[in-house]
């Protein structure tokens, strides 16, 4: 499987605004060559996957990842509106828009159908479990589902989307759901090291520009994504945006690098 340098990611897509203007920056991501997206029921609770169904649809080579095992409160039909009413009651009373964590098979069953339906695709080409616990999981009974859904073909590839302290008790383990992952990273606190540490490469990685802005306030976003690009050398970094023109930037950056 191959992904561009640097993957767009739609966690924080939502809060571009209308539905407008959150498919003209998917289009100008797509445009600039980030042919690969990252997303999740969890995102915009829904909505973030919805979106990118019509680019999914009139661009057959681009490619995604979404997650399973973290699911929105209140479900992933829910309108625009009552997403951002949940969503601003939230920053008060954080339960209102916690996500909901299930590790049943059962409902990870149902959960794929869904993801499919929203993106318009017969498959997911990376299906990854979001932020899982070690010791709720059981990690051979989601292996074999997750291999009789790549046999079945509506999964191409699975893995692990997790921070370091959550991934790294997996990483330990002989357990095959890490075939793939992705997880956080920073220029300074080199969180993605646990990688390194088990014997594995770097693949996919995100959280620089947040990390850097945690610490320093305003920083140098394209010396922290050249940076980040230089770290990870076997991989790809996840990037965001609500502006279409930053897209530049970026192809520019990852051909630089």
């Amino acid at each position: 499987m191959a992904v561009p340098r640097f993957i767009f990611g739609t966690a924080s897509l939502f809060n571009v605004g209308s539905r407008a203007a959150r498919r003209r920056v998917l289009d100008a991501a797509y445009d600039h060559g980030l042919t690969h997206f990252d997303t999740a029921p969890l995102y915009g609770f829904g909505i973030a996957e919805r979106d990118l169904r019509a680019l999914l649809a009139r661009n057959p080579d681009a490619t995604v990842t979404t997650k399973v095992g973290l699911y929105p409160p209140g479900g992933e039909r829910q309108p625009g509106a009552l997403v951002f009413a949940r969503k601003a009651a939230g920053r008060l009373f954080p339960a209102i828009s916690a996500p909901e964590r299930d590790w049943s098979v059962g409902r990870a069953r149902g959960a794929l159908d869904r993801s499919l339906r929203r993106l318009g695709r017969e498959r997911i080409d990376l299906y990854m479990l979001h932020e899982p616990d070690f010791g709720t999981l059981n990690t051979d009974e989601w292996l074999r589902w997750l291999e009789t859904e790549m046999t079945a073909g509506r999964v191409g590839r699975f893995g692990i989307a997790a921070d370091a302290e959550r991934l790294a008790p997996f990483l330990a383990s002989p357990t095959r759901l890490v075939d793939v992952v992705q997880t956080t990273d920073s220029l300074e606190g080199r969180d993605a090291d646990v990688l390194a540490a088990h014997g594995r490469p770097f693949q996919i990685t995100y959280g620089y520009v947040s990390d850097a802005r945690r610490r320093h306030g305003r920083v140098d976003v394209p010396a922290i994504l050249a940076g980040a690009l230089r770290r990870n050398l076997s991989g790809a970094v996840i990037v965001s945006t609500g502006r279409p023109d930053r897209m530049r930037q970026y192809a520019t950056l990852a051909a630089l690098e």
